[in-house]
């Protein structure tokens, strides 16, 4: 038996990544899915973004693995869309149990460098995405008697790495929402949790043409920052994946309101 057989997990950017990997982690085990995906460009972003092809091949993976999964292309930051895809999953699969708020977008500049649309994009995904994602999801884990809530910070969450202010800001933005509805939703038996990672071997990981490169040149101090106590540079999809499933899983039970790291040390420096 699967350690989260029987249960149902909504993941917000889960057409590639760490949400496909997510995804994929969860069915292993025995969760059916609820998947949903921007699909599209946001500009200032300097990879590129998932498409719907993406977002079909997650669905034939989790298919694959004899498990059930609605997709749909959804805009974290639009909440009326959110709230449809969210009651229209759980009317198909019957109940929600977990939920893994992974949907997030990352702009490398210099504070100087990042302007007010830089940061009202990163905010507005990156921290009312998550809102839209936990506040939308909670009445059903309510009615379901309680589950697990997993909203995916950062390293950058927990210290103030360089070059990533609007990131920086969101990622602890992320924390602020964990504790407040960690503390609202106990008395529903619901846990709520952030993830910090390090950095992902994803698109978003590993940007093509390293924009920390010119900025680390002009400020060779910084450097140290981004460095990981463990001698890797990067950690795979999977390694986030594991966590996911441990905090989604009854191994968790009484684990609520923390910051679990999978950063290889990085805020430990």
């Amino acid at each position: 038996m699967g350690r989260v057989e029987g249960k149902v997990a909504f993941i917000t950017g889960a057409a590639r990544g760490q949400g496909r990997s997510h995804a994929l982690r969860l069915a292993q085990e025995g969760a059916d899915i609820i998947a949903v995906d921007l699909c599209d460009h946001i500009p200032n972003v300097q990879y590129p973004s998932a498409t719907e092809a993406d977002l079909a091949e997650t669905v034939r993976q989790v298919e694959a693995l004899d498990r059930r999964i609605i997709a749909s292309k959804v805009d974290v930051r639009d909440r009326a869309a959110m709230k449809k895809a969210i009651d229209d999953g759980v009317a198909q699969l019957g109940h929600l149990d977990i939920v893994v708020a992974n949907a997030g977008i990352c702009v490398i500049a210099a504070w100087d460098e990042t302007t007010e649309d830089i940061f009202d994009q990163t905010i507005a995904t990156n921290v009312k995405g998550v809102w839209n994602t936990v506040s939308l999801t909670a009445p059903h884990l309510v009615a379901a008697g309680g589950g697990s809530m997993v909203l995916t910070s950062s390293a950058a969450g927990i210290k103030g790495l360089p070059f990533l202010s609007a990131y920086v800001t969101a990622k602890h933005g992320v924390v602020g929402i964990m504790r407040s509805y960690a503390t609202e939703l106990a008395e529903y038996n619901i846990r709520v949790n952030t993830l910090h990672p390090t950095g992902v071997d994803t698109p978003m990981g590993d940007m093509p043409d390293n924009p920390f490169g010119p900025l680390l040149e002009k400020h060779p101090s910084l450097g140290g920052m981004l460095a990981n106590l463990l001698p890797i540079q990067i950690t795979q999809p999977v390694d986030q994946s594991n966590a996911v499933l441990f905090l989604a899983s009854d191994e968790a039970r009484y684990i609520t309101s923390t910051e679990l790291t999978v950063d290889a040390g990085n805020t430990r420096y």
